[in-house]
């Protein structure tokens, strides 16, 4: 078992400083706002700290579970001053590849591993403890994360040097940016044709068509329910950087950048906190 910290407890931070503790990991989390680390204290019996250097204090992993790249910068570069010889950093947060080898840097330049590792799988994932998780950074220094971060995944792929995590969490919201919007249309169609939906979702999902987002997400579709899993905001925000780093690579991303404007309209219909299912609602509207 590992002394831990995991910092930033969000949707996703809490359940799986969560499951850390309950694997017999010793856990000291924080988070900016100190009620909610007090609040995770008080349901799993780990400790609440008053600082990001203090939860790290003695921890051989520290996880952090942020918003985006300037939260990383102000949290990891601080702390990579105070983390002892040997530690390991891992970042959840979907960040950008070049912040990643950033960190990668600093943290080698003073002795400590680092892992960019962000997950996929939503909220319930994190719940479950179902989360796949891709990582990038040096082969030993995962070797030491890897075994930490089964406490709440499913699957974990390390996938190259530092920065090889964030490219790969792209390719994923790149991936299920195009779906979304094809599901939607497909869906839209079969309300406008006049079909029953649930009848053609039966038919077309044991064919080719078939995907997760379909077996999860087209009952409430079809319902214009729109509050079963991430937000629109923070997909617009992982779509924002892909497609930097698609500028920056050569990449040409046609439909992922027209998704995107669509996700633009959804949040001008009121539907900034929408799951990125909402897509259709966009088709929907009168």
């Amino acid at each position: 078992m590992a002394r831990t910290a995991f910092l930033g407890l969000g949707v996703m931070g809490f359940p799986m400083a969560g499951h850390l503790k309950a694997t017999g990991h010793e856990v000291s989390v924080w988070n900016r706002t100190a009620a909610k680390a007090q609040s995770w204290a008080g349901r799993h019996g780990g400790k609440a700290a008053a600082s990001a250097a203090e939860a790290a204090e003695g921890a051989d992993c520290v996880f952090m579970c942020l918003g985006d790249d300037p939260d990383v910068r102000a949290v990891a570069l601080p702390l990579l001053e105070e983390m002892q010889l040997g530690s390991v950093l891992v970042d959840h947060t979907t960040a950008s590849a070049q912040l990643a080898r950033e960190l990668h840097e600093a943290a080698s330049a003073r002795g400590i591993g680092f892992v960019d590792a962000p997950v996929s799988g939503g909220q319930a994932g994190a719940e479950n403890g179902q989360l796949s998780i891709m990582c990038g950074g040096d082969a030993d220094v995962f070797a030491k994360a890897e075994p930490v971060m089964q406490a709440y995944a499913k699957a974990i792929v390390h996938a190259g040097p530092a920065g090889a995590g964030q490219l790969t969490k792209m390719v994923n919201q790149i991936c299920i940016a195009g779906l979304v919007q094809g599901l939607s249309e497909g869906i839209h169609f079969a309300q406008a044709a006049g079909l029953d939906v649930e009848t053609v979702i039966s038919a077309v999902s044991k064919g080719a068509a078939q995907s997760w987002q379909m077996e999860n997400r087209w009952q409430t579709m079809d319902q214009g329910k729109f509050d079963f899993g991430f937000a629109i905001e923070w997909m617009r925000k992982d779509l924002r950087i892909a497609l930097e780093e698609a500028r920056a690579n050569g990449a040409k991303l046609p439909v992922t950048a027209l998704v995107d404007q669509f996700y633009a309209e959804v949040e001008a219909m009121g539907g900034k906190r929408w799951d990125t299912s909402s897509l259709i609602a966009r088709l929907n509207r009168e």
